[in-house]
């Protein structure tokens, strides 16, 4: 933290001295970013993170101190990376998903932290409320609109009774987002069947357990089965179950279909967040943000694959047909 409030007050300085507010931009910044498992739309944030931070004038290598930990999955990781970036003490941590967000906001007290891709924040105790974030916590939420992806569920499979969903109760942002499918689902007609899968391997076994009981599975923004989605669509296959998911970039990986966010859009918008932070505001003053933008991204060929012909209409209406 010293050298974090060195950095800062040789800024202030420059200000003074110049009467430049971009001195700020100039001198030399430190971010740490936390993200417990490497998957796509994962390193997406990541990226828009850094790609918004860069057109705001802060760039990695030149006045930005760029430091990146995965925690490869593992929560105890997790713990580990986020002790020490308190440790280092950069002027914010940028911790992707809730797992990450939860072990950084324990150890880095003092530190601004800013969270992304958190689907239930006040759940996972990280804000008291939305509008009013704590003194050091802020960042972005990606709540499902689950009533949405309930109706895509029910469009690809008119005939669906039964849905499936596969998550790690360990995960706080997966337990909301199963609640929510517990409350959308029935407007559609379908009961909910659960299979858990603590660690990435045994998502096969919790695919394969679901076999004969459902008509389709659905997987919300778990970053424990997202990371194994392929074991997922391998029994799908060979079952003839559609697989829909909240998550868009799983689909171009062979899910048939997804009404979800442009998770690179998502590490912009965390990157305008963390570079007001860097300017000088403070995280209390700065209100958790929804995600802007939805996109509904379908794979025609991956619906052939698990026995399904998705209508003309919805495919009319993709923003993004996989081909």
């Amino acid at each position: 933290m010293f050298k974090s409030k060195l950095r800062k007050l040789i800024a202030g300085s420059l200000i003074l001295a110049s009467g430049l507010t971009s001195a700020l931009v100039q001198a030399d910044a430190s971010v740490a970013i936390t993200q417990i498992v490497e998957h796509p739309s994962l390193d997406a944030i990541r990226q828009g993170v850094k790609d918004e931070l860069a057109e705001r004038g802060y760039v990695v290598g030149k006045n930005l101190n760029w430091n990146y930990e995965s925690a490869q999955g593992s929560p105890a990781t997790a713990a580990q990376v986020a002790k020490k970036f308190a440790g280092d003490g950069p002027d914010v941590i940028v911790a992707i998903t809730t797992p990450s967000a939860q072990t950084a906001v324990s150890a880095a007290r003092g530190i601004p932290v800013v969270f992304s891709a958190v689907t239930d924040p006040v759940g996972a105790k990280l804000v008291k409320a939305l509008d009013q974030p704590t003194r050091w916590v802020t960042g972005t939420t990606d709540m499902l609109p689950m009533d949405k992806h309930m109706e895509l569920v029910k469009r690809v499979v008119p005939g669906a009774e039964k849905v499936g969903v596969i998550f790690n109760p360990g995960e706080a942002n997966s337990v909301s987002s199963v609640e929510m499918v517990h409350q959308a689902a029935p407007a559609q007609g379908m009961s909910v069947i659960e299979a858990a899968a603590t660690k990435s391997s045994d998502v096969l076994a919790s695919a394969r357990s679901l076999v004969g009981k459902v008509d389709v599975i659905y997987l919300p923004i778990d970053n424990t089965v997202i990371s194994a989605l392929e074991a997922v669509l391998k029994v799908a296959e060979r079952a003839d179950i559609p697989v829909i998911t909240g998550d868009t970039d799983s689909v171009s990986r062979g899910a048939v279909a997804a009404v979800g966010f442009d998770y690179y859009q998502v590490g912009r918008q965390t990157g305008v967040i963390v570079s007001r932070i860097l300017k000088g505001e403070s995280p209390k003053n700065i209100p958790v943000e929804g995600v802007h933008t939805m996109d509904l991204v379908i794979n025609p060929a991956a619906a052939e694959r698990m026995g399904v012909t998705l209508p003309k209409a919805l495919i009319a209406e993709a923003k993004k047909v996989i081909q």
